[in-house]
């Protein structure tokens, strides 16, 4: 059985979708995968982010931000938040994270990259600390 890793945020539209994004291409799929959802999810995945995404190879203009539920939670072993605070939710036996990354949403585009590179540099890392990587 594969590692399943949710990563979330408020809106489900920048951090989280990044992240998600980061972990799938970096890690085996026969090891682990990730998912993304929202506390409270947006219409649709920020212009800026898809842009800055976008400049890395990684398409996410069809991505829809998705509800992150007590049931999609206990199909996961990981939980990294990144804003949802007292909103995310609580599942006993889940290893958690929290990733204090800032919302990328009507940010410049300069500010946007910064937070895109911070996120790639934390999920390597993550992905390889915990031996997750492609062979």
């Amino acid at each position: 059985m594969s590692i399943v890793v949710i990563f979330a945020c408020v809106h489900n539209a920048g951090r989280s979708q990044m992240s998600a994004a980061f972990f799938n291409a970096l890690a085996n799929p026969a090891l682990a995968e990730a998912i993304s959802a929202g506390t409270n999810p947006g219409e649709r995945v920020h212009p800026e982010v898809v842009l800055a995404m976008r400049e890395v190879g990684i398409e996410l203009s069809g991505q829809k931000p998705q509800r992150l539920t007590q049931a999609l939670a206990e199909g996961a072993q990981w939980l990294v938040t990144m804003g949802c605070g007292d909103e995310c939710p609580v599942v006993p036996g889940l290893r958690r994270d929290d990733w204090p990354l800032p919302d990328p949403k009507g940010q410049s585009v300069g500010r946007v990259r910064e937070i895109r590179e911070d996120i790639r540099a934390r999920v390597f890392a993550f992905v390889q600390a915990n031996g997750w990587g492609r062979p």
